[in-house]
């Protein structure tokens, strides 16, 4: 990453979370739309990989509020 970029990052990352959102957004929609297809590619094959894995029973599942539980507390540090 180009110190420019690494300055943008670092701006971007004191925003707000729904500034942060957007402008996330608006960088995913700048991409040309092969690479577009590619991110959605691969967020599709990660989410085919988990099924297959809770499927072949080789990850616990945790509820969602010991997961909500998990998240607050990590928030609170």
């Amino acid at each position: 990453m180009t110190d420019a970029a690494r300055t943008i990052l670092d701006q971007a990352l004191s925003l707000a979370d729904e500034e942060r959102l957007r402008l996330a957004e608006a960088l995913f929609d700048s991409l040309p739309a092969d690479a577009q297809e590619q991110i959605d590619r691969a967020w599709r094959d990660e989410v085919l990989r988990r099924m297959g894995q809770v499927r072949r029973g080789e990850v616990e599942l945790e509820s969602w509020e010991d997961v909500r539980q998990a998240g607050r507390e990590a928030l609170a540090r």
